[in-house]
């Protein structure tokens, strides 16, 4: 049987991370971290395997270079939910990711993917409460609410986290 992982906030290539908001002082370059993630993100998912990355895939001049090459070391089908920094053209138009989305609602497992967590009041109003809102964009920062569970690669040690860990 095929897995499904889910990821968010890698940012590739993205020099700046290494120091913004807390940054990633494990890492002494962004190639050391970009190899760093390819490495945890293959010792988890599978070739078969479906991974929802939950958006700000990459950033900086390298990406729009680099970036095919790079996930095409990846292991699954990738889908890719947009986050704040993504440029959609250049992931969806390169191969990078087999389907692109705003959301992903996944009502089987009682979750919804979003890059930015939702609102409380909309989890209530618009699900009653009955679910979880597996969102990025918040990196370090501790989710709003019991209904949420952040995805951000800082969060989970850099490590695709399997759906079925995250059921309502």
């Amino acid at each position: 049987m095929n897995n499904i992982w889910l990821t968010s906030d890698t940012h590739f290539f993205h020099e700046n991370i290494l120091q913004f908001k807390g940054g990633r002082p494990e890492f002494t370059s962004v190639d050391h971290m970009n190899e760093f993630m390819i490495e945890r993100w293959n010792s988890v998912v599978k070739p078969g395997d479906k991974v929802y990355h939950l958006g700000d895939v990459a950033m900086g001049p390298r990406a729009a270079k680099e970036i095919g090459t790079l996930m095409a070391r990846l292991h699954g089908s990738k889908r890719l939910i947009v986050g704040n920094h993504d440029d959609i053209r250049l992931l969806s138009t390169n191969g990078c990711f087999k389907k692109v989305d705003l959301w992903r609602n996944f009502k089987e497992f009682g979750l919804i993917l979003t890059h930015l967590p939702l609102h409380e009041s909309t989890l209530k109003e618009r699900w009653g409460g009955k679910v979880i809102n597996v969102h990025g964009h918040i990196h370090r920062n501790p989710a709003p609410s019991e209904q949420h569970v952040c995805a951000c690669v800082e969060q989970t040690n850099y490590t695709p986290v399997n759906i079925e860990e995250l059921r309502a």
